[in-house]
Order: structure tokens, then sequence, then C-alpha cells
């Protein structure tokens, strides 16, 4: 078995292993000369040993699993996981292997943390590095960062970001070096939590009604606020493109066009289309019409308004008029 296999090469016998549906879903993701060097790959391959196969398997393995680690919490997270996992020579091989064709723009692990703890975490570094961080940070993520400073600290930092110019790549690597490993740690913390709000929520979408009713009156009783939490969450406005249609038309008997219009604004084509399927051309024509006159709107008054109609749903399937489709539920036979 040879001890190093090209890159390419690895590559196409991974998409013989795998198959053709799988392989053409990767040529999808590759630029024109890639397809190129692969498909002549693919051309000259041979027949290849079980065991060459195996260890491309678990070559692309490895680097599937660092670079989710990378993209989830950074290269510092990705080395202390795999350490653990594989040993540190092992983690060092794997990490440098994926960085050689893995390009990470200056503090990616920072935009892919939450900006509530990205604000908690770096609000006592210096102004000039808060500048520096912010200058990589897309606009929403840097003015959470800014407004979590206090007042003197926001003006300096505004002004060092504003006069900010060209940053030795080598300062930049030590900044983000040091601060990926301190990082790290928390990261370590918040991806091992498990449970809470969210995870009750998949839980229940699954479960049968009955069960669900059952366990929310008995959370009701305990704790009406974190029912009317989880309630919130059971069914979103977006979901209503799983309802069949005649679902549909009772929900739009008992909404107002004016509200409907508001909770309809930016939201996907797929979702308005399902709306628009089940109204009268002329009724959809009107509705269209309003969406167009109403002009910008706040994000917050549209939410309040989805969440109006989701409260509708929710009733209407408690009086039996209409069935959510749940996991657990038998599919019906009509």
């Amino acid at each position: 078995m040879p001890q190093k296999i090209p890159g390419k090469r690895k590559a196409a016998i991974l998409m013989v292993a795998l198959g053709k549906d799988a392989s053409a879903e990767m040529y999808k993701y590759m630029t024109d000369t890639e397809v190129e060097d692969i498909t002549m790959e693919l051309a000259n391959l041979g027949k290849v040993d079980s065991e060459v196969i195996d260890m491309v398997y678990k070559d692309f393995y490895e680097i599937g699993v660092a670079h989710q680690f990378i993209t989830t919490g950074g290269v510092e997270y990705a080395r202390s996981i795999l350490q653990a996992a594989l040993g540190d020579d092992k983690a060092e091989e794997v990490v440098a292997r994926l960085s050689t064709f893995l390009q990470v723009s200056p503090f990616d692990f920072i935009r892919r943390t939450d900006p509530k703890a990205i604000s908690n975490f770096i609000v006592n570094e210096h102004p000039q590095t808060i500048a520096l961080v912010m200058a990589y940070l897309n606009p929403e993520q840097a003015s959470t960062l800014l407004q979590a400073l206090d007042p003197e600290k926001q003006a300096e930092v505004a002004r060092r970001l504003a006069t900010l110019d060209h940053t030795s790549p080598d300062v930049i690597r030590e900044i983000e070096r040091v601060m990926e490993k301190n990082l790290a740690a928390i990261l370590s913390q918040e991806f091992s939590t498990a449970g809470g709000v969210s995870a009750l929520v998949e839980v229940l979408n699954r479960v049968d009604r009955a069960t669900e009713k059952a366990i929310l009156e008995s959370l009701a009783d305990r704790d009406p606020e974190l029912a009317e939490q989880i309630k919130n969450l059971m069914f979103v406005f977006e979901d209503i493109v799983h309802l069949d249609d005649r679902s549909v038309q009772q929900v739009l008997r008992e909404v107002d066009t004016k509200e409907l219009s508001l909770a309809l604004k930016g939201v996907s084509d797929e979702v308005a289309q399902k709306v628009f399927r089940n109204m009268s051309k002329r009724a959809a024509s009107m509705l269209q019409e309003e969406m167009e006159f109403m002009g910008p709107v706040r994000l917050r008054d549209v939410e309040a308004a989805q969440q109006r109609i989701v409260n509708i749903i929710r009733q209407l399937e408690d009086q039996g008029d209409i069935i959510i489709a749940r996991g657990g539920e038998e599919e019906l036979i009509v």
C-alpha cells in the first residue's frame, strides 16, 4: 500500500467508493478546473485495493471531523478535541493536513460565536485589540460588541476603528492565537451543555398531540411562563407550509387581510406561495397589492402579526378544526 497518495487521487477514490449519486453531488461544489482534474483521475484510476479505500475513508473522516470542530470553535478548539481523541501527534497531523487547503479568515472563530459570549469575553481587552477584532466582524456582531462597552471605551474603540490602517499579519495571527486559545475553554463548556427549552421543543414536536397537551398542561400548573415560552416555539409561522391546504384555508378565514399582509412581509417565497395558492386569484391579488402599498415595516411588528396568526392556528387545532402533523402521529388515511 502506498504511503503517500496525492489529494486528487484520494478524492477520486472516495468518489468511486461512495457511488454515482454522491459523486454527482460532490461535483456541484467543485470549480471547473477541479472537475477536470478529478475526472481525469477517475478515468485513470483503475483497480483500487480495499486496503487503500479504507485508508482514504479514514483520512477523509478525520479531516471532516477536524473541519467540523474548526468551523464550530476554531483551530485551537479543534486541536484540543482531536488531541483528546487521537493523541498529540495524530491531532497535529490532521490539523496540519486540513490547514493546507482550509483558508480561515482572521478571527473566524469569533464570528461563529454568540455575540453575547463575544462581548463578555472581549470587553476587558485593550481598545486597539477590540477595534481590530471588530474590523473583521459583521456589522451586527460589531454593533453588539460596541454597545457592551462602557461609554468612555466605546468612544475610544470607535476612534481606533475609524483610524485603523494596515496591521501586520504576524500581529493579527498572534492576537488571534492567544484569543482563540482562551476562548476554546469557554466553547468547550458551551458545547457540552445539553437540554434546555429548544431540546424540549424538538421532542414535543415529535410526540402525539395527546402527550404534548398533557405535558404542557402539567408545565402550565408548575411554571406558566415556561409553558408559554414553549408553546410559542412549538409552531412557528414558517411551519404553515407543512399544513394541508384545507387547514390553511381554514386559518385564512380567521385572519384579517391587513394582519396577513403584515405577517407575510419578508417571508420566503415558499411560505408566501402556500398562502396565495389557498386563496382565490382576486383575494391573492388584493393581498399582494396590500403588501406592496404597505412599504417598510418594523421587524417586531411583523413578528407580532405572525405570532397572532400562530395563536389562531393553535386555537383551531385545540378545537379540532385543523390538524398539525407531528412526527409521533400515525399517517392519516383519507
